[in-house]
């Protein structure tokens, strides 16, 4: 009889806590624990970082102004450009010769990275938290970890890896790329979990369909993904792809890395480590705290860090919160699954655009391949919005003006916007090997007209 695969939630071991007095403690207990570490942050923070300190000052407010969790509210928040104007070290709240480790963002979006640095228990204190969200979502000692995420400045490769050794795993360390050879090492090395950006599992699960390698026939069970927001119908196809259960994994370089939160087997939201962070969700545009339930922007103070402490850090990911006790028995805090960041939405003739509300829609055509790109560009005063999708191999062309139409119609009804719909033969569209580029922004060439 041919062999199955066991799934995270069939054995005894998979989502229990690796830490249950911290993971399953009780909320006025986890309150007290956070009000102690938030007062010394602040404190430590004020004393030894000087731009901190001024603008607390222009904020009208000292540590000692900081009496209980809600008086949080009226510390500053901390936005990237902070990072950016003190760049590089001048947020640090330790001297240079204490730093253990630097990690730095890809500075893609601005001329310089943001740097980060760790002090030793900064770092074991890192690798613990991936070692327990690890343990979340059913990885277990002995397991063999494939970790694809990045290698070097970002901070993705080394927080896997250094969480996976601490929980008892076999680490393969590949670091993005080589798709084939990606295919080959999963199969040979018999992998039990794997670990990269979604958008990277769906291309490894494409190359080894081509080179008819069935992953899904192995030992391979679980995914943790991250580092992009991602909706459930591409965790459906990763899941059909691979053959596994795929968990979302949460974390920014700014305020640790891979670790600040993760879903546990039952994926009701992700368990955000409040013992070592305070998560609050405010409204956009004016920074207004929101309630639990009510969607809108993450914003993250560490507790525990003392390289680089960030207080009411402005993350710019959509998601909400949920409070109640999970089944699981964790109390920590969820977060729903991010449904894109601010910087990322679109105006399209007036309507909110995020991308993964397009990617829901086009992932639900059997006929697409999940790879699509959004192209922006300007008529006149207004935005528009044009979406490029590849079809699959058995489409003949002949058929593709006709589904064309049927993504256009769905995406108008759906989310609101009419675009247009430019589907392509397989293969014409480009593959990530990490964080994927889903948005073209071809504005600046009708102002350059």
């Amino acid at each position: 009889m041919p062999k199955t695969k066991a799934k995270a939630t069939d054995t005894a071991l998979a989502g229990a806590p690796r830490e249950p007095h911290i993971e399953t403690m009780e909320r006025e207990s986890l309150a007290e624990l956070q009000l102690k570490r938030l007062r010394e942050t602040i404190r430590r923070t004020y004393d030894s970082v000087e731009p901190v300190r001024k603008r607390f000052a222009d904020a009208g407010v000292a540590p000692q102004d900081i009496k209980s969790l809600d008086d949080l509210r009226r510390l500053p928040f901390t936005s990237k450009r902070d990072l950016l104007d003190n760049y590089p070290f001048g947020l640090f709240a330790v001297p240079r010769g204490e730093l253990k480790r630097i990690h730095a963002s890809s500075g893609t979006t601005s001329a310089r990275p943001t740097v980060v640095g760790y002090t030793e228990r900064d770092l074991d204190a890192w690798g613990n938290l991936m070692a327990r969200s690890l343990a979340c979502i059913g990885v277990h000692s002995g397991d063999v970890l494939h970790n694809a995420f990045g290698y070097g400045l970002f901070t993705g490769g080394l927080g896997f890896h250094y969480g996976a050794e601490r929980l008892g795993c076999t680490v393969v360390p590949m670091s993005g790329g080589n798709t084939e050879r990606q295919v080959a090492m999963l199969r040979d090395f018999r992998a039990t979990a794997i670990s990269c950006t979604p958008s990277y599992a769906m291309h490894i699960a494409e190359v080894a369909e081509h080179s008819g390698a069935n992953l899904r026939g192995g030992p391979l069970r679980i995914g943790a993904f991250g580092a992009e927001p991602w909706s459930e119908a591409m965790r459906a196809e990763i899941e059909k792809g691979l053959g596994i259960e795929a968990f979302d994994l949460y974390g920014l370089s700014e305020v640790m890395g891979p670790g600040v939160a993760v879903e546990c087997v039952l994926r009701r939201g992700m368990h955000v480590w409040e013992d070592h962070f305070i998560a609050e969700i405010v409204e956009p545009q004016t920074g207004k705290p929101l309630p639990c339930g009510e969607t809108g922007e993450l914003v993250i103070t560490t507790l525990t860090k003392e390289a680089l402490p960030i207080i009411r850090y402005r993350t710019r990911d959509i998601t909400r919160a949920n409070a109640e006790r999970c089944e699981c028995g964790r109390t920590h805090v969820r977060i729903s699954k991010l449904s894109g960041r601010t910087d990322d939405m679109l105006i399209i003739r007036g309507v909110n655009v995020y991308p993964s509300q397009i990617e829901e829609v086009l992932l639900t055509f059997s006929d697409l391949t999940p790879n699509y790109q959004l192209m922006v560009s300007r008529d006149t005063s207004m935005d528009t919005l044009a979406v490029q999708v590849e079809a699959n191999a058995d489409l003949d062309a002949a058929s593709y003006a006709g589904l064309a139409e049927r993504v256009q119609h769905l995406i108008k009804s759906k989310v609101g916007v009419t675009c247009a719909i430019d589907v392509t033969s397989p293969g014409n569209l480009p593959r990530s090997e990490g964080k994927a580029i889903r948005v073209r922004d071809l504005r600046a060439q009708h102002r350059s007209r």
